[in-house]
């Protein structure tokens, strides 16, 4: 079961990158973009993928509100680490 949980949240994350990926790509054409507020969502879900993109890509490092993303990596980590404890104990 905990195999089948790893596969769906690196899942997620893999997503995510997308997601940041395809909104850099369409920034560059000055086509349509993702809006700001699903990119905040899908970090609160996949922020692993969410920071890595925003390194590997430089996208939205400026913007005030995405300083949020590596929180909510913080925040990944701690439950994970609950979750590691709980499950030892």
């Amino acid at each position: 079961m905990i195999f089948y949980i790893l596969i769906a949240y690196a899942l997620i994350n893999t997503i995510v990158f997308i997601l940041y990926g395809i909104d850099k790509y369409r920034s560059r054409l000055t086509r349509r973009r993702i809006k700001d507020r699903v990119l905040l969502i899908s970090a609160i879900l996949g922020p692993f993928g969410a920071v890595a993109a925003m390194r590997l890509f430089h996208h939205k490092t400026k913007r005030a509100k995405f300083i949020m993303v590596p929180i909510f990596t913080i925040l990944h980590i701690a439950v994970a680490l609950l979750l590691i404890k709980n499950i030892i104990t």
